[in-house]
């Protein structure tokens, strides 16, 4: 009996690639790492208080990044939400202080303002066919002027109804801090939303290849502007969140967190599927600018020297999501 190669097979042991290991899951190890760094360099940051203070603060930035991930997973980016979130901000002041309207008309009118710009910013993308990023980086100069055309340019520093200030200061069972609850609403939501749902597998195809997708009969048009609405709502609900944690109207108060939004996009497109934006990698991105800031506050860094780690956090997020997979930005 001739003994062939065909004959035996022999299985070779499995070997860990460790290349795509790294590649998947380098950016949590990085959050790891810069938990453990600040937890030896600042006592303080691991103490309880320091903790909860750090989820209350990136809850509004959780809210605006994980609508973003949705514009983004469907090919498309929204550079304004910073100032839609502005714009919200300073509504919801206003409705309450000013027009004298009770906390569930001036929430929900504010939010309002987010859909319709929303609203406004898919129909330039998909009718006119102007790339997003110039629809929204236009649309966002419109936000602010019609932000400062309602305060004047002055900030509201009057006292807001008590139930309205619930939404930041509020502790659910008496311990559980409400903005990092309605935090993980948003999330819950917008990840239920891309992974389990026909619209959210048509979206992510949509963004993947936008010809084959549609060449499938998806309405990609459909899809595009769903995900900018989405976006600008979600900004719009941050920028209420915003003015009930800091307690007044600030025309420029959204405007940071377009940076900050983006940049923990970018860096969840590094990490489980590199190259792809996913609200879990989002939330990495958010818990690393989180830990970044607090951590350099308590470290007594200067203020300059936070805007140039984010700028250079920033820069390296969109480095890596470039060269793990395909970005379209036109």
């Amino acid at each position: 009996m001739t003994v062939t190669e065909n004959t035996i097979k022999i299985q070779q042991p499995r070997s860990i690639n460790w290349m795509d290991f790294v590649s998947r899951y380098g950016t949590v190890f990085a959050a790891v790492l810069i938990f453990i760094a600040f937890s030896i360099f600042s006592p303080r940051f691991l103490s309880a208080n320091n903790l909860s203070n750090v989820l209350v603060q990136i809850s509004t930035l959780t809210v605006v990044a994980s609508a973003l991930t949705v514009a983004v997973v469907s090919g498309e980016f929204d550079l304004s939400v910073g100032q839609v979130a502005g714009l919200s901000a300073m509504l919801v002041a206003g409705l309450l202080v000013l027009n004298n309207q009770p906390v569930y008309v001036a929430i929900p009118l504010s939010i309002l303002s987010g859909l319709i710009i929303g609203i406004v910013n898919g129909f330039l993308v998909t009718k006119l066919r102007i790339p997003s990023l110039i629809a929204t980086l236009g649309m966002g100069p419109i936000a602010l002027g019609i932000n400062y055309a309602y305060s004047g340019g002055d900030s509201i520093y009057a006292q807001m109804p008590d139930s309205f200030y619930y939404l930041s200061t509020g502790r659910i069972f008496g311990f559980f801090p409400v903005p990092v609850l309605l935090a993980i609403i948003v999330v819950i939501a917008v990840h239920t939303l891309i992974n389990r749902t026909r619209y959210g597998r048509a979206t992510v195809a949509t963004g993947t290849n936008i010809v084959a997708a549609r060449l499938s009969g998806i309405n990609v048009n459909r899809c595009r502007q769903i995900a900018l609405v989405i976006s600008a709502t979600g900004a719009a609900v941050a920028g209420v969140m915003l003015t009930a944690r800091l307690g007044t109207g600030q025309p420029g108060a959204g405007e940071p967190y377009l940076m900050d939004a983006l940049t923990a996009v970018f860096i969840g497109m590094t990490a489980f599927r590199p190259g792809r934006a996913s609200v879990e990698g989002t939330i990495i991105g958010v818990c690393i600018i989180g830990m970044l800031d607090n951590g350099l506050n308590l470290l007594g860094a200067p203020f300059y020297l936070q805007n140039i780690v984010r700028g250079v956090v920033m820069i390296a997020a969109v480095a890596l999501a470039v060269l793990r997979g395909e970005i379209r930005f036109f």
